[in-house]
């Protein structure tokens, strides 16, 4: 499971209000090979889920996450922090051995 915490599903939920997502819109989590660790996060939205993804309802909001990036991303939670230097979604990955110093990528 990808969870959000209360911080990060209402920035999510501002986010679709703001960009006019139809109801029962998802958050799509994963990662793609790439950044100073080896493994990059990537957030998007979706309007439904694809045939093979994962769906979790935390927080009011609906995750999506494919197969493969579930594997390095079960059990993480997404914090959102409106910190001037640390800003933004952050990941908490207890599945990776390594993180960059921008928190950005990971290894596992």
């Amino acid at each position: 499971m990808v969870s959000l915490t209360e911080r990060a599903a209402a920035k999510i939920r501002e986010v679709f209000a703001k960009n006019g997502m139809p109801e029962g819109s998802c958050l799509r989590v994963g990662i793609k090979g790439g950044g100073c660790s080896g493994f990059s996060y990537t957030l998007d939205v979706a309007a439904t889920p694809d045939e093979m993804d994962e769906v979790f309802e935390t927080n009011g909001v609906r995750v999506i996450c494919d197969l493969k990036s579930l594997l390095y991303l079960d059990g993480s939670e997404v914090d959102f922090s409106d910190d001037l230097l640390k800003g933004g979604f952050v990941f908490n990955n207890p599945n990776a051995k390594r993180s960059c110093g921008c928190g950005t990528s990971f290894s596992a």
